[in-house]
């Protein structure tokens, strides 16, 4: 009986330690299970955490960078639209196209676009005239002291370089020497006086006959006078061809345009004669205040006046011109004057040596204009004093080098720097301002054929060297520019 309640006393006593050893094993199971759960449940929070910020971030960033893609994408389509609505939306000036169109991403250019353009040539106000600042008196050198009289006179090279250094009272060359030719008759000259708003074009050696401007508005046609300079094989040559009305004072009209024939035309070379009205519009019209010239080949489909508001006083410009359509750095269109013979090879590399020895760099983006090189076919302008200068300075360039203006314009924009501020518009719509007609035959001269200086030397260099222009290309230069390397070229379109 006692054993019995020994036994029992023992069992129960080892069930209570195995009951206690139990809820220290359950105890200690729930604690780890505790602390493992609480360590397990803030790891993967934390990876949660970061991989959402992960994907946070790329899908912003994607989402940014898609919606920059398509502002971008819609910003280059509306350039292109044929929808004026969209169009008009579109800065074609922006830098953003320039740089794609730099690195060759930019889309097929139009050949034409909408010109966002004033509806009402009525409604138009035209503005005060800008003030001259720098400079403010401009006189032109007129008196030539050389035996041989030239139309461009005998600018020296110290002349050239003062010219460039602007004071407010100036005097420099710029064409009209005494009796250097382009001589205006008296009847014309007389018209001309009261021509304050002036659309000029040319004609030269009868390369074409006169177009007839539309969608000219009863305004533009009281305020502006249509003068179309001719010299005298090209005045012969319409008479055959047109109908010319002579008024009551011998006045020579065909249609709108007014013609005003020059004699004695001041070069050998009719591209060069042809820079003439082209460049000194404000020589020839000394009372006109604004003026657009546009080539003698071309028919002007747009209201004058529109194309002042629209070009010069809408962004309070003075002068405007185009931008090439294939080519931004002067080097590059003399590489293609020189592939398309347009003027001798080796007076086009000459002149070009010239000017990288004065320091004229390559277009690059670096650059404040659009483009070193214009389309000069349309040169819309304020005849401020500082446009003249330029006018006359571009033309002494025309007139020392090789005739091919566009490569000389780039220049005189680097020599003045910001004193000469322009408006450079996009290629499209300036092929939206005029119908282009062909010449009525093609002009070629043996200088445009020669390869090399020798052939200057041989026996038929009397017909190759012009003897009125271009002299500063064989007048020794007061450097060495035998070290001078021309820039490497890259040609952008088959086109040249």
């Amino acid at each position: 009986m006692e054993g019995d309640s020994l036994h029992s006393l023992s069992t129960r006593l080892t069930r209570r330690t195995d009951g206690s050893s139990h809820i220290l094993r359950h105890t200690q199971d729930s604690q780890g299970s505790f602390f493992s759960l609480g360590k397990a449940s803030r790891d993967p929070m934390k990876m949660v955490c970061q991989r959402g910020c992960v994907r946070l971030f790329l899908v912003s960033t994607i989402a940014w960078m898609m919606l920059i893609l398509t502002a971008l994408l819609f910003h280059v389509w509306s350039c292109r639209s044929e929808i004026s609505f969209f169009a008009t939306l579109c800065r074609k000036d922006s830098k953003v196209l320039v740089i794609l169109d730099t690195r060759g991403l930019s889309p097929k250019l139009q050949h034409r676009c909408s010109i966002p353009l004033a509806d009402d040539p009525d409604a138009i106000e035209i503005p005060g005239r800008t003030l001259d600042i720098l400079p403010k008196n401009l006189s032109y050198i007129t008196v030539d002291t050389e035996s041989l009289t030239l139309f461009g006179g005998h600018q020296s090279w110290s002349d050239r370089e003062n010219s460039f250094k602007l004071n407010e009272t100036m005097k420099v060359h710029c064409g009209f020497i005494e009796n250097g030719g382009a001589e205006m008759d008296n009847v014309d000259a007389n018209y001309a006086k009261k021509c304050k708003f002036v659309v000029a074009s040319g004609i030269f050696d009868g390369y074409d006959t006169p177009h007839q401007p539309t969608n000219i508005s009863r305004r533009s046609q009281k305020l502006f006078c249509f003068l179309m300079v001719v010299d005298e094989v090209s005045l012969d040559f319409i008479k055959q061809n047109v109908s010319v009305r002579v008024d009551k004072n011998g006045g020579n009209w065909v249609g709108i345009w007014r013609l005003v024939t020059l004699r004695n035309t001041p070069y050998d070379e009719p591209r060069r004669n042809g820079k003439v009205p082209k460049i000194l519009t404000q020589r020839l019209f000394p009372q006109a205040q604004y003026s657009i010239w546009i080539d003698g080949k071309m028919e002007l489909i747009v209201d004058p006046l529109l194309i002042l508001e629209r070009y010069l006083w809408r962004g309070k410009h003075t002068f405007a011109i185009a931008r090439h359509k294939h080519h931004k750095s002067i080097y590059e269109e003399a590489d293609a004057i020189k592939r398309r013979k347009r003027y001798a090879r080796p007076l086009v590399d000459l002149h070009m040596k010239i000017y990288v020895y004065e320091g004229m760099e390559p277009w690059s983006l670096k650059k404040r204009t659009f483009s070193d090189v214009p389309e000069g076919a349309v040169i819309i302008r304020e005849h401020t004093a500082i446009n003249n200068l330029f006018s006359c300075l571009w033309f002494n360039e025309v007139n020392l080098f090789t005739p091919r203006d566009q490569v000389s314009f780039g220049y005189v924009v680097y020599r003045l720097g910001d004193a000469f501020k322009f408006h450079m518009f996009p290629n499209c719509e300036y092929n939206s301002l005029f119908i282009l007609h062909k010449h009525t035959r093609e002009h070629s001269s043996a200088v445009e054929w020669v390869k090399n200086m020798s052939e200057f030397k041989g026996k038929k260099s009397s017909e190759l060297r012009e003897t009125r222009g271009g002299l500063g290309l064989w007048r020794p230069y007061p450097a060495d520019l035998s070290s001078v390397r021309l820039p490497e070229v890259s040609r952008s379109s088959p086109a040249g």
